[in-house]
């Protein structure tokens, strides 16, 4: 049953190339309305999975829904109403911003010249629509692959690493530049990232991919409180200790670590119970110290953990 609330579904969504599997078995739900991170290494399946959305690529197995469309004929579609900067757009280096844009106006059908200076006043651009593409700043060529995204006047944007490469100030005017977009026009944006911290205060969910899986899913919210303050406790027996931290005090919301490092996330005002807990039971309490998890330590433990399984 199709969600409408729901714009991009996949189902055990596999690509395999030869022996390498790109994806592998990806479940997904991208919610309408939202920008949605795709969190991954470089080699972690991101680039995969949005060509296959967009038809570049197709799947070995699985199955996916663009909106109601499941089918090809259907797909091709909806896939109008998407706009995409997978990879960098063949702009011409000597021709200006409006030459470039009106190339690409022309060549795929959509009617109205005042849509390229449109596009540019959108994407902050408007007075460097006679600048040549070469003597653009890497933040401006940026900004015009996306008002080549936008000429469409899309409801879906699927872009593979924006941001990457940009100096600060610009990832700043690129993160502000989609947050409009997605307020003010209902835009659901799909985009990825190997660097999690570049989509920190614009996502408003996430997905984790490694080695082709989705490690995990969950919202924003959901993530700055795991990445917030958490507890960490060393005792001479984790394991007794956390079937004791579920049966007496009803905690669930921790981790164990290789090492036997227990991390208990949530916001912890007294931490009296843990420690009583283990010297009641007779367990060695080694140390106990509030921390903060920033949100690239996150990531990667989650990365780390989905390898050794």
């Amino acid at each position: 049953m199709i969600n409408s609330n729901v714009i991009i579904q996949t189902h055990q969504l596999t690509k395999q190339y030869g022996q390498a599997l790109a994806l592998d078995h990806v479940d997904l739900s991208i919610p309408k309305g939202s920008i949605y991170g795709l969190v991954g290494n470089n080699g972690a399946g991101k680039t995969t999975l949005l060509k296959i959305l967009l038809g570049q690529v197709f799947p070995t197995s699985g199955s996916f829904s663009l909106w109601e469309a499941q089918e090809e004929t259907a797909w091709r579609r909806n896939r109008r109403r998407c706009g995409a900067i997978i990879e960098a757009p063949g702009f011409f280096p000597n021709m200006t911003a409006v030459q470039n844009l009106e190339y690409y106006r022309l060549q795929r059908g959509i009617p109205g010249k005042e849509k390229v200076s449109e596009k540019l006043k959108e994407v902050g651009l408007a007075d460097a629509a006679h600048k040549k593409f070469r003597q653009m700043s890497l933040g401006m060529k940026q900004r015009l692959g996306l008002a080549l995204a936008l000429l469409g006047e899309p409801e879906l944007l699927l872009l593979d690493e924006p941001i990457n490469g940009l100096d600060p100030a610009g990832i700043i005017e690129i993160r502000s530049l989609l947050q409009k977009l997605n307020r003010e026009k209902h835009i659901t944006i799909l985009i990825s990232s190997h660097i999690l911290a570049e989509l920190e205060n614009m996502a408003t969910d996430y997905a984790f991919l490694s080695r082709g899986k989705v490690i995990q899913q969950l919202s924003a919210k959901r993530l700055h409180e795991l990445c917030g303050t958490y507890l960490e406790i060393r005792v001479t027996e984790p394991e007794r200790y956390t079937a004791l931290l579920e049966k007496e005090l009803h905690q669930r919301d921790y981790k164990v670590l290789p090492d036997g490092t227990i991390h208990i996330s949530g916001q912890l005002e007294d931490v009296t119970p843990y420690s009583k807990l283990a010297v009641e039971q007779g367990i060695g309490l080694l140390a106990l110290e509030r921390r903060e998890m920033q949100l690239e330590d996150y990531y990667m433990h989650l990365a780390e953990d989905a390898q050794r399984r």
